[in-house]
C-alpha cells in the first residue's frame, strides 16, 4: 500500500488542483491465456492514452499460462502509474504472481491468494525446473514491491516452512484476514469505490476497460466454430483455384479467409511465424503435387500433413511442439475443428464442383459451345470418328479435361457432368478438336 500511496502522492502534487481523478477499471475474470495477456497489454494503452492517473485491476481467476502471466507481470511492474488490484474472488496461481506484481492488494470478503505450484494438464505438479522458474519470479515480483519474498515463494513451493505461516507439504494459499495479516493485502473491501475512499481519492471518474469493436470481431474469429468454416473456405478455394487457375475469385476466398484465420490468432499470441511458415509450405507442396508430381504421392501426402497440422498448432499456445502446459480440452478442440474444416472443404470440393460446372460464372470463363461443321468448322486431326468409343478420364473433367482412348490423350468436356480422375467414359461427339464425353454406364 505505501509504495502505491507514495506513487499517488507524488502525481497530486504534479496535478493541477481541483483536477478530477482518473480511474481505469480492468477486469480480469477468466483463465490467464494469450487472449488475457492482449487484453491487459491494449488496456495499458488504453490507460495511457487515457492519461489515468490509477490503474485498478479486479481480479477473480484460477490463474493459466505461466508464461502470459509473467509477461503480463513485467509489464505490470514497469507501467509508471499506481496499479491497485481488487481480488473480487479468487487470484490462484498466475493470478497470484499478477497481483503481486501490483502496487497495493485488497481483497473482498472470503476472497483468497495464492496456491501457485505450477501444474500440467494432467493436474499434477510440473518438473522442478517450472517450479523453479515460478518460485524465482514470485520472489522477485514481491521484492520489487516491498512484500516477504519468503512467503511469496512458499505459494508454490510446499516444501517450504515458514513459522507461523506454512507447514511443510503446503502451499501458502491466504484468505483475506491472513493476507492483511502478513503484508499480502492492504485491506479488506467491497467495492472499487472503497478502495479510493480508503486512500483519500475522494473527486474521481472511474472508467471500465472494455474492447473495442476491432478488438470483439477479432476474438470472435478464434470461436472454434468460425475457425472451422474459415478452413473449410481456405480449403475449398485453394483447390477450386488450382483446378481452374484464373478465375480468381475462388483464390481470393481463399486469402480472404486465410487472413481472418491467421490475424485473430497471432494477435493474440497463439499463431507464431514458423507455424504460419509451415501452413504455407504444406501448401506450395500441394500444388507441386497437382501441377508437377504426377500422382497422390510424398509430396501431396506431406503437405497435407503440414497444412493441417499447422492449422492445429495455431489454435494451441504450444512453445516449440512442447504441449506440457496445453490443456488436453484444448488440444482435442482443435484437432476437432481442423478436421471438421478439412471434411467440410472435402464436401464442397465434391458436391461444390458438381454444382459449380454448371454455374453461370463458370459458363463465363469455360468453353461451352460446339464447333459444329454446319458453321463452318472443320479438323484434320483425325481421320476416322471416335464416336462410341470408350477410354479412360485422364484428369478430372468438371467439365473439361483430358481421356486416354487406344494409348492416346484428348482434349475432352462433359455437359457439365463431373467425372472423376480414372472413371470410364464414352465418347458421344467428337466434331472439332474436342471430344464431348459422358460416364460409360
Amino acid at each position: 500500500m505505501l509504495a502505491g500511496l507514495s506513487m499517488l502522492t507524488v502525481q497530486a502534487q504534479i496535478m493541477p488542483p481541483n483536477v478530477q481523478t482518473r480511474v481505469l477499471v480492468v477486469k480480469i475474470a477468466s483463465e490467464i491465456d494469450p487472449r488475457t495477456n492482449r487484453y491487459t497489454e491494449l488496456a495499458l494503452e488504453e490507460a495511457t492514452d487515457w492519461n489515468a492517473d490509477i490503474i485498478i485491476l479486479e481480479l477473480d481467476t484460477y490463474g493459466g499460462l505461466v508464461t502470459d502471466a509473467d509477461e503480463i507481470r513485467t509489464r505490470l511492474l514497469e507501467y509508471e502509474i499506481p496499479i491497485w488490484t481488487f481480488i473480487n474472488k479468487d487470484a490462484a496461481s498466475a493470478g497470484a504472481l499478477i497481483a503481486i506484481a501490483t502496487d497495493s492488494i485488497y481483497m473482498a470478503p472470503g476472497a483468497s491468494i495464492g496456491a501457485a505450484t505450477v501444474v500440467q494438464q494432467t493436474g499434477e505438479a510440473a518438473p522442478d525446473k517450472y517450479q523453479s522458474y515460478m518460485r524465482s519470479i514470485m520472489r522477485s515480483t514481491a521484492e520489487a514491491n516491498g512484500r516477504d519474498p519468503r512467503i511469496a515463494e512458499a505459494m508454490v513451493d510446499e516444501n517450504l516452512e515458514i513459522e507461523g505461516v506454512s507447514k511443510q507439504g503446503e502451499v501458502v494459499t491466504f484468505s483475506t484476514s491472513e493476507a492483511i495479516k502478513w503484508g499480502f493485502a492492504e485491506a479488506q473491501v467491497r467495492s472499487i469505490e472503497e478502495i479510493l475512499e480508503r486512500n483519500g481519492v475522494t473527486d474521481y471518474e472511474i472508467k471500465t476497460f472494455e474492447l473495442s469493436t476491432t478488438e470483439k470481431i477479432v476474438s470472435i474469429f478464434i470461436n472454434p466454430f468460425i475457425s472451422g468454416i474459415l478452413i473449410l473456405i481456405i480449403i475449398g478455394g485453394l483447390y477450386f483455384e488450382l483446378q481452374t487457375p484464373g478465375i480468381g475469385f475462388p483464390l481470393l476466398a481463399a486469402v480472404i479467409a486465410l487472413v481472418l484465420y491467421l490475424v485473430p490468432y497471432y494477435l493474440n499470441g497463439l499463431a507464431d511465424h514458423w507455424e504460419i511458415i509451415l501452413f504455407f509450405v504444406g501448401i506450395a507442396l500441394i500444388a507441386a503435387e497437382i501441377f508437377v508430381i504426377p500422382g497422390f504421392g510424398i509430396a501431396g501426402i506431406s503437405g497435407f500433413i503440414l497444412t493441417l497440422g499447422s492449422l492445429i498448432l495455431i489454435m494451441i499456445g504450444n512453445d516449440w511442439f512442447d504441449f506440457e502446459f496445453v490443456a488436453v480440452s484444448q488440444v482435442f478442440k482443435a484437432l476437432l475443428t481442423a478436421t471438421a474444416g478439412m471434411l467440410g472443404g472435402v464436401v464442397l470440393i465434391v458436391f461444390g464442383g458438381i454444382r459449380f460446372a454448371e454455374s453461370k460464372a463458370f459458363n463465363r470463363v469455360a468453353l461451352q459451345d460446339t464447333q459444329d461443321r454446319k458453321k463452318g468448322y472443320t479438323s484434320s486431326f483425325r481421320e476416322q470418328s471416335l464416336i462410341g468409343l470408350t477410354g479412360v478420364s485422364y484428369t478430372v473433367l468438371r467439365p473439361s479435361g483430358k481421356v486416354m482412348i487406344a494409348d492416346n490423350i484428348y482434349d475432352a468436356y462433359t455437359r457439365g457432368e463431373y467425372i472423376a480422375q480414372g472413371e470410364q467414359i464414352v465418347v458421344t461427339e467428337d466434331t472439332g478438336s474436342t471430344l464431348k464425353v459422358r460416364k460409360a454406364i
